[in-house]
């Protein structure tokens, strides 16, 4: 089995199937020194039990996951998201406290697609941004920063209407970049033509939040949400997008999120050395 990376992070995602505990324990027994972790899991046993297990593991928390969904219009299912945003941003500070030394307070935030009904692309990108505007000072006064994920256009419609790191990094650029950064997601963003341009400007601006890595392979499944893979197994550069990233001085941990129903079938402790290895031949040699 490889070296396992001090860098390497395991997103919950990866082994969706396991519970908290069990997501905690198999990560660390691997050798794996950090985690990111999902909101439901955490809300299954309770932040405060959640938050003693994490810190109990001896893990680095990298990323909470996740926030968003603000392109509703005004009205009461927009302000119980607002609300909910809140709470995941108490969360996500309150899991970085307890992770171990070089934790992150980072919430990963999926825009949101379009109103039932609407076509109104642009309007839905403006309601991020003002949900934005609102979130930020609550954001500030936590420590968190809130990381804008762009999604593959094919998401445009139901999940994010945010579909490249330009878009994400234009919206951000309203905010202090320690309060509004933008997610780093491989699989979403490695068809951009304009991808590595758009890294060096996020690094030139201090605003990658987190740099998430999988792999894109066709033909894609019945439900696209699922069609992530192990680095190696597709079609991504890791080697372009990897060296760009590092060139502008990001030097946290690096999260692999996988959404595959075959993978997350395996046990988790199996998925977790299969990370480690896909990993050690992916991404850790530009690392090095």
């Amino acid at each position: 089995m490889s070296a396992v990376d001090p860098r390497l992070s395991i997103n919950q995602a990866t082994i969706k199937y396991a519970d908290l505990a069990t997501a905690l324990r198999v990560t660390a027994d691997a050798g794996v020194e950090a985690i990111g972790l999902w909101r439901e899991p955490v809300n299954e046993v309770g932040l405060d039990v959640a938050t003693k297990m994490l810190a109990d593991s001896g893990l680095r928390f990298t990323t909470h996951c996740r926030g968003g969904f603000f392109t509703l219009p005004a009205g009461a299912a927009r302000d119980a998201a607002l609300d909910d945003n809140r709470r995941a941003i108490d969360e996500t500070a309150a899991l970085a406290a307890a992770g171990a030394e070089g934790s992150t307070a980072v919430l990963v935030l999926v825009a949101g697609g379009l109103p039932e009904g609407s076509r109104d692309i642009v309007g839905a990108r403006e309601r991020v941004r003002d949900a934005l505007g609102t979130l930020a000072p609550y954001a500030q006064s936590a420590g968190v920063t809130l990381a804008i994920e762009p999604l593959h256009p094919m998401f445009s419609s139901d999940r994010c209407v945010v579909s490249t790191l330009s878009q994400a990094l234009d919206i951000a650029a309203d905010f202090a970049p320690e309060v509004v950064g933008a997610a780093v997601d491989t699989f979403h963003i490695w068809w951009d033509p304009q991808v590595e341009e758009q890294i060096a400007r996020a690094g030139r601006e201090g605003r990658i939040a987190t740099y998430q890595v999988c792999d894109w392979a066709t033909p894609l499944p019945a439900d696209v949400l699922l069609s992530r893979h192990y680095m190696g197994d597709g079609v991504i550069d890791f080697t372009a997008l990897t060296r760009a990233v590092i060139a502008t001085g990001y030097d946290r941990d690096i999260e692999v999120e996988i959404f595959n129903a075959d993978i997350w079938s395996r046990p988790a402790d199996v998925v977790v050395r299969e990370t480690i290895e896909s990993f050690a031949r992916t991404v850790s040699p530009v690392l090095r």
